[in-house]
């Protein structure tokens, strides 16, 4: 999320807001995020956001395009809707070398419209000029999403310890599919981003250049799936992720989680990665202890505002 404040004299403005990109347009959008990046030093839209610029409709999900002059991409947010209790998310972003001119306020005024007045709005990495902005449109702030890191050089972990019973293999794509969605959605009934992942997201994720099935860990017992482990390599920046840990509900609170957490960071380690990284709610409390005791820090932070209910 950026924020501007009035756009050039002489210079034409308009939103666009379609439900699927054409290819050129899902490029024109994929550079302006590279953009973005390389000036904040981070992704303005979530990995889940920059999957669905790709392909058919989706349901519930908006993409907003900014132009000026007629044409020239200037802006872009994206708008989904599928929660079916919580107001619609969204995140945007200008192009660096067009910020100062309104565009941020024009797009956010333009997600205050199409949400009805009900919206949650991510603000990466909480920039001042994102808080602002999140100010301008009357937000309040509701979530803090903490980026956690630890180095991985001379870990000194522990042997796993699983719960009696407890055996951990890794993903087979295909054949383990179903029954991780199931896990994952009873794992994260309350988590609504993570936990109505379908076949197609997950279809999308093994479709990437990361995706490895030896670094996604299951955890069973007596042949059924209640626990699991998804890293990720992010190769260009050499960091590791504990991506998604998830625990059937029935089969929390037996240190299934820690064990599977040590599994997964000893597998970053012998890629050689020097530091691994996490996210978690900060009012997680338990999470963000655990995590703390396993030698992660905080890194930055992610904000969500949201309008008031």
């Amino acid at each position: 999320m950026t924020s501007d404040d009035t756009v050039r004299p002489g210079r034409s403005r308009s939103i666009d807001t379609l439900s699927e990109l054409a290819p050129e347009q899902t490029e024109a959008v994929l550079a302006l995020l590279a953009e973005a990046a390389r000036n904040d030093g981070q992704q303005a839209v979530s990995e889940q956001g920059r999957l669905q610029l790709r392909g058919p409709a989706r349901e519930g999900v908006s993409h907003l395009l900014l132009t000026v002059d007629g044409g020239e991409l200037v802006g872009y947010a994206q708008l989904e809707g599928t929660d079916p209790i919580e107001p619609p998310a969204a995140e945007l972003v200008v192009h660096p070398s067009h910020r100062g001119q309104g565009h941020g306020r024009a797009l956010g005024s333009a997600l205050l419209a199409a949400s009805g007045k009900r919206l949650r709005i991510w603000a990466h990495g909480g920039h001042s000029a994102a808080r602002h902005l999140a100010q301008v449109l009357g937000l309040t702030l509701f979530r803090e999403l903490r980026q956690m890191r630890r180095p991985l050089a001379g870990l000194d972990l522990p042997e796993p310890r699983l719960p009696e019973g407890v055996s951990v293999r890794t993903f087979v794509p295909g054949q383990d599919d179903a029954a991780w969605l199931a896990v994952n959605a009873a794992a994260f009934a309350h988590h609504p981003e993570q936990g109505s992942l379908t076949q197609r997201d997950l279809d999308d994720r093994k479709a990437e250049g990361w995706f490895d099935p030896e670094g996604f860990f299951l955890a069973e017992r007596d042949g059924e799936l209640i626990g699991f482990h998804w890293t990720k390599v992010h190769a260009e920046e050499r960091l590791g992720e504990v991506y998604v840990l998830g625990i059937r509900p029935d089969a929390q609170g037996g240190g299934l989680g820690k064990a599977l957490t040590t599994v997964g960071l000893r597998h970053l380690e012998q890629r050689g990665l020097p530091t691994a990284m996490l996210y978690v709610d900060a009012d997680n409390t338990a999470a963000v202890s655990v995590y703390e005791r396993l030698g992660f820090v905080t890194h930055e932070t992610d904000l969500m505002y949201r309008t008031e209910t």
